[in-house]
C-alpha cells in the first residue's frame, strides 16, 4: 500500500467503492486522513460499512468541510450526465481526483510512464513492464491493469511505474507528469461518457497536458486523431515527440513493416524480427511492440536486450493468448474479444480458423467481419447470438455448428482441426460477444476454454 502521509490531516470524500475506491479510502484511513464514502449502489455502500467506513449524507453533507475529493473513474462526473456530488464538488472549488493521481503526488522521486488508447494499451503495459524488468529496471505495474495505483508498492529514485490509463482516468489526474506518456491509438470509444469523439480524444490527449518540458510523448501514426495530437504536440515543442507505426516506416520513429520492427530514431540500423513471437501476433501487436521498444530505449534498456526480452514475454491471458499446440493445432484464447472489432484482430493473425464465436452480441454483430470469413474453417458456435450468427455465416458460405456448452464446442473444434490435418491450424475462441449469457465475465469464459483444451489435449502444454 503506498503510504498517504501528507493527507493525515485532511478530511476527503470518496466517491464510487470499486476496487480503485476502496483502495484510495483504505490508503487514506491508514494516512490518518478522516474519510467519508459514497457509492449509488446499496452493495457497495454495505461493503464498504462493514469495514468501518461512515458514509457521506449526499443530501445534506457539507462540501466546504472538506479538502479533498477522490472520484472513481468507473463514476460519471460530466457525460452523459454529471453525478449530483462532481457538481457540488465543483460549486465548492474542489478538484476531482483519482487514484493515481493520489500516486503521482506521494511518490514524487520515481518515474512514471503512462500508457494510454482505445485498442492495446493493457498488452503494451504488461510487455513495457516485461522490458524494464528484463533490462534491470525496478518496476511497479498497474492502474487500469491488474493492481490499482495505490496497492502498488512504494518506489524510489531508482522505479519506475507502469501505468495503464483509461479515459477515465486521464481526465482525474491533474498531477501525472509523466517522464513518457504514450498514446497508441484513438477509435471512438466511450463516446456518451466523454460527450462525443472530441471530448474523448481530448481525455486522451490529457496524459500529455501535465508533463513538464522535455518530457517524451510516443504516439502511435497510423490513425487521424493521433496524427492529430502529434502536430499539436510538435507544435507547441514542449515534448520530444517520438511516433510510432504499424502501417508504414516512420521518419525519425520506430515502425513495423511486414513484421519488422525498424529503428529510425535511436538507430538507424536497428531491427527485430517479430514474426516469429507466438505472444505478440498480428499488426495490432506489433504496435504494441513498437511501443514498448522506443520506452525501454528511452529508459536506457538495449535493443538486443529488448528483443530477448520479448521472446520470454507470457502474454496476458485471455487477450490473443497462446494455450499450446501439438500436431500442428494452435489453441488461442481470445476471450477478452467482446466485439466485432476486437475479433476483428485475433481473425486476420491465422490463415486456417477453427472458430469459436457467439454470447450475448453488440450492435452489428459480426457483419463486419465478413472478409475475413474465407479464413474460417468452420465456426463453432454458442449462447444466444447462435442462431443469428449461423444464418449469417451460412449465407456467406462459411460451415457451421451449434453447441450447447463452450466445453462441446472446444472438444468438438479439437476434433475436427486434429482430424483436418492443415498443419497451420488455430482452434480459437475470439467469441464477438459478451459473455453473461452463460459466463460471469469473459475471464471466466476464457478459463473454461483453456481447462478443457489442457484436459482433453494435456500433450499442447508440452
Amino acid at each position: 500500500m503506498i503510504p498517504l502521509l501528507s493527507h493525515r490531516n485532511d478530511t476527503i470524500l470518496v466517491v464510487g467503492l470499486g476496487k480503485s475506491g476502496l483502495s484510495a479510502a483504505r490508503a487514506l484511513t491508514a494516512a490518518g486522513a478522516d474519510v467519508s464514502v459514497w457509492d449509488d449502489l446499496p452493495e457497495q455502500r454495505d461493503r464498504a460499512t462493514a469495514e468501518g467506513f461512515t458514509l457521506f449524507d449526499c443530501e445534506s453533507g457539507d462540501m466546504s468541510a472538506l479538502d479533498q475529493v477522490i472520484w472513481s473513474p468507473g463514476v460519471p462526473h460530466t457525460h452523459p450526465t454529471p453525478h449530483p456530488l462532481a457538481e457540488k464538488a465543483r460549486a465548492a472549488n474542489l478538484k476531482l481526483r483519482c487514484d493515481v493521481d493520489l500516486l503521482a503526488t506521494a511518490q514524487t522521486d520515481a518515474t512514471f510512464i503512462g500508457i494510454t488508447g482505445t485498442n492495446g494499451k493493457s498488452t503494451t503495459t504488461a510487455l513495457t513492464a516485461h522490458v524494464l524488468a528484463a533490462g534491470g529496471k525496478r518496476v511497479e505495474v498497474g492502474g487500469n491493469l491488474g493492481f490499482t495505483a495505490l496497492d502498488l508498492a512504494p518506489l524510489d529514485a531508482d522505479g519506475i511505474y507502469v501505468l495503464e490509463l483509461s479515459s477515465y482516468q486521464t481526465e482525474l489526474t491533474p498531477n501525472l507528469n509523466c517522464a513518457t506518456a504514450v498514446l497508441l491509438n484513438v477509435t471512438p470509444d466511450h463516446l456518451e461518457r466523454h460527450g462525443g469523439l472530441d471530448g474523448y480524444i481530448a481525455a486522451k490527449a490529457q496524459l500529455f497536458a501535465h508533463q513538464t518540458d522535455g518530457a517524451t510523448a510516443i504516439v502511435g501514426n497510423d490513425d487521424t486523431p493521433s496524427k492529430t495530437i502529434t502536430q499539436q504536440l510538435t507544435c507547441h515543442g514542449h515534448h520530444r515527440v517520438i511516433n510510432i507505426s504499424a502501417e508504414a516506416d516512420v521518419s525519425g520513429g520506430v515502425s513495423v513493416t511486414n513484421g519488422v520492427l525498424n529503428d529510425n530514431h535511436f538507430d538507424d540500423s536497428g531491427t527485430i524480427d517479430l514474426r516469429g513471437l507466438k505472444t505478440l501476433p498480428g499488426k495490432h501487436n506489433w504496435q504494441n511492440a513498437a511501443a514498448a521498444y522506443t520506452v525501454a530505449r528511452t529508459h536506457g534498456v538495449p535493443a538486443e536486450a529488448i528483443a530477448q526480452a520479448f521472446t520470454t514475454f507470457p502474454g496476458l491471458r485471455h487477450r490473443q493468448e497462446f494455450v499450446g499446440a501439438s500436431n500442428g493445432v494452435t489453441f488461442v484464447n481470445d476471450s477478452k474479444a467482446t466485439n466485432a472489432n476486437a475479433a476483428e484482430k485475433a481473425l486476420s493473425c491465422y490463415g486456417s480458423v477453427y472458430w469459436i464465436a457467439g454470447g450475448v452480441a453488440k450492435a452489428g454483430g459480426i457483419t463486419a467481419l465478413g472478409p475475413l470469413f474465407g479464413r474460417i474453417r468452420h465456426a463453432f458456435l454458442i449462447g444466444e447470438s447462435a442462431q443469428d450468427f449461423g444464418a449469417e455465416l451460412t449465407k456467406a458460405g462459411v460451415a457451421t455448428s451449434t453447441h450447447e456448452t463452450l466445453e462441446d464446442a472446444t472438444i468438438d473444434a479439437g476434433r475436427m482441426a486434429f482430424a483436418d490435418g492443415d498443419k497451420d491450424a488455430t482452434v480459437l475462441l475470439s467469441p464477438a460477444c459478451a459473455s453473461f449469457d452463460m459466463f460471469k465475465d469473459f475471464e471466466e469464459r476464457g478459463d473454461a476454454f483453456r481447462a478443457t483444451v489442457l484436459d482433453t489435449w494435456p500433450e499442447v502444454a508440452a
